[in-house]
């Protein structure tokens, strides 16, 4: 270890070299996007809100991946809902507004092309378990 020190001491070049080889790799780690961490889904069953989804046919109207015939293209795609910053692009993605959201749209925006389907809060709190693990 000491013939290192002293090399690396003697060569300002090599000494260099090794600062920017031991830099690099932070500096790259820090430039690259960090995923945003899915809200908490707390008290919702994913594998039911998958289930409730296609049994509301809320892909009537929006894509939903892995849901069966979840295909609609009237509303916007659900896939990678869990990374979504925004519900409906203007209220946080807090787990407490998606459910509000699911099960009574109108309630937050009157003007919504989104139908009220009549879902339960309980119901929603499970589609909004499934919509959170998509990622």
């Amino acid at each position: 270890m000491q013939a290192i020190t002293v090399r690396l001491r003697k060569n300002g070049r090599t000494r260099r070299a090794c600062v920017a080889a031991l830099l690099l790799p932070l500096a790259l780690c820090a430039c690259q996007p960090r995923k945003p961490s899915p809200p908490a889904g707390e008290g919702g069953d994913a594998r039911r809100g998958k289930a409730l989804l296609a049994q509301f046919q809320c892909g009537s109207c929006h894509h939903i991946p892995d849901v069966e015939s979840a295909r609609g293209k009237a509303a916007p795609s659900l896939a990678e809902f869990g990374l979504r910053s925004y519900i409906a692009g203007r209220w946080p993605n807090r787990q407490a507004d998606l459910v509000r959201w699911i099960s009574a749209p109108r309630s937050m925006d009157p003007a919504t092309m989104m139908p009220d389907m009549g879902v339960s809060p309980e119901d929603a709190r499970h589609m909004a378990a499934y919509l959170y693990s998509l990622q």
